[in-house]
């Protein structure tokens, strides 16, 4: 079956507005009072999640292996008069595309978990040799420590009405699989004067990454000043281990002198 990011159109139709303003505020709490005047996104997609830094004035750069989604990720940019860097690049073979410090490096929308948990270390590291001394890491995840406990199979969004007045569903139905590995079935249908008229699935394989295996890895690289919270950053009714989905900044150590 098809990924969905080979459909960067499909992708895009839950984004509006309100959740672009909401992502930029979210940024905001992130990086107040920090000196991040730069920010590699390597798993920048369509941009729907790093892009409203560009207009907070940071100089944004992204990769992804999708080339889908970085052309609709320029086209976005463009649009909004933002210049963006964008390379097609496996996040495992970083440095093969870029040889620059930035002030953070960062990997979006749940990422990490196409890769086994045995190679989360590499990408990390691989993220790492591309952040400044004093800069930061960053991740942004699913809770899969709380869906390994819930055991929740379906994830229902509301419902999304498009501009021509169509009303758009999508659930999402989670297998598991013996070797621990989950399947993602996205359905989404369509809807016009209460029939459908449009249907499409994809499906996702992930590789669920528990808090402890990724805050150990960076520990491991060296990084002391690790933050958790919750996506969006600026909720606070909600704990960051009990949210669907949370956030982790790191701050990379200074150079020794």
């Amino acid at each position: 079956m098809a990924s969905l990011y080979d459909r960067a159109d499909i992708y895009d139709l839950l984004e509006t507005e309100k959740r672009y303003q909401i992502t930029k505020r979210h940024w905001e709490t992130v990086l107040a009072g920090k000196p991040v005047k730069t920010l590699l996104d390597v798993s920048i997609g369509s941009g729907n999640l790093t892009l409203p830094l560009a207009e907070l004035g940071v100089e944004l750069y992204g990769s992804d292996l999708s080339g889908e989604m970085l052309k609709r990720c320029g086209e976005k940019a463009e649009k909004k008069g933002f210049s963006v860097d964008l390379r097609t690049s496996d996040f495992r073979r970083l440095d093969e595309n870029f040889d620059t410090a930035f002030d953070c490096v960062a990997s979006t929308g749940n990422s990490l978990p196409y890769v086994p948990n045995g190679e989360v270390l590499d990408v990390l590291a691989q993220m790492d040799r591309l952040v400044r001394p004093g800069g930061y890491l960053y991740v942004d995840i699913r809770n899969w420590d709380k869906i390994r406990e819930t055991k929740q199979r379906f994830y229902l969004y509301n419902p999304t009405f498009l501009d021509d007045g169509v009303r758009m569903n999508l659930v999402q139905v989670w297998d598991r699989h013996e070797d621990g590995s989950m399947t993602f079935n996205l359905l989404y249908t369509f809807e016009r004067e209460n029939k459908i008229f449009q249907k499409e699935s994809f499906e996702e394989h992930y590789f669920p990454l528990g808090r402890r295996v990724l805050l150990d890895g960076l520990e491991q690289l060296g990084y002391k000043e690790i933050e958790m919270m919750c996506l969006p950053a600026f909720q606070e009714a909600v704990k960051p281990e009990e949210a669907d989905w949370y956030c982790v900044l790191a701050r990379k150590q200074e150079a020794s002198t």
